[in-house]
């Protein structure tokens, strides 16, 4: 799920996964499908780093560490349940920011407009000290909406809480699927399955979907085809694509 996103104001990366670290840490079956497009310690022009959970593949240390080094201007948007790991990468507490839950704030000395949303992986966890575990982002700048849904299902409420929120024109899900197996032999926690993305994006009125979380983990992943199949047969106008590691996308309004 890792992206970034360039606006007139600031320049901001997602979930970022730039070391072969998930595999050394937790076995082959987290083998890499490519090698990282870039290696991080040339990152340096991040203005903000978003971090949607703590999960390796989202919160990378030797990806955060070198970024935070190399990106000494940037500042850290995470749940609070990161800021532990953070301090870990050498990222000090003026360098965070720990959002209110469904609370849009401006990120510092930008028009940018973040607002945290709660995900569900499987479940919504919170904590009166650290809030939401698990968090999406829904991001406007020049007049465009992204919305990068971190990891999650379709919890009880989400699709009301997104019925709240402003409409997004680019949204970000995780469509990896889940089943059994992957769940219970190698520990796997899943994601949205093909029709239950297209139907989010038929029924909420996105304009492009993008579904992510689906490339990087061969053994994590379901065939394209799945999803290209689903939308058209669930969603056959949606408009969707499907970024390439290091791929550069424009959106226009």
């Amino acid at each position: 799920m890792g992206v970034g996103l360039k606006t007139p104001d600031a320049m901001l990366y997602i979930d970022l996964c730039l070391s072969d670290g998930v595999r050394e840490l937790f076995g082959e079956f987290w083998v890499r499908a490519y090698d990282p497009p870039v290696e991080p310690s040339r990152i340096n022009n991040a203005d903000f780093y978003l971090i949607t959970h703590e999960h390796m593949d989202h919160l990378d240390p030797r990806t955060v560490g070198p970024i935070a080094q190399a990106s000494p201007q940037a500042k850290f948007v995470a749940p609070g349940w990161c800021v532990d790991l953070l301090h870990e990468c050498g990222v000090s507490d003026e360098r965070i920011i720990v959002p209110e839950a469904l609370k849009p704030f401006a990120l510092p000395g930008t028009g940018v407009v973040v607002t945290a949303v709660p995900s569900a992986h499987y479940k919504k966890e919170y904590d009166e000290q650290k809030g939401y575990r698990w968090l999406g982002y829904l991001i406007e700048s020049n007049g465009v909406r992204f919305y990068h849904a971190g990891d999650t299902i379709i919890y009880d409420d989400y699709i009301e809480t997104l019925q709240r929120l402003p409409l997004p024109d680019v949204v970000m899900l995780p469509v990896n699927g889940r089943d059994h197996y992957r769940e219970t032999e190698f520990d796997v926690t899943g994601n949205l399955l093909p029709v239950e993305a297209a139907r989010l994006a038929r029924d909420l009125g996105w304009d492009t979907l993008i579904p992510g979380h689906n490339d990087l983990y061969p053994n994590n992943t379901i065939p394209f085809g799945e999803i290209v199949h689903v939308l058209e047969t669930t969603a056959p106008r949606q408009k969707h694509k499907f970024l390439q590691p290091g791929e550069l996308f424009y959106y226009v309004k």
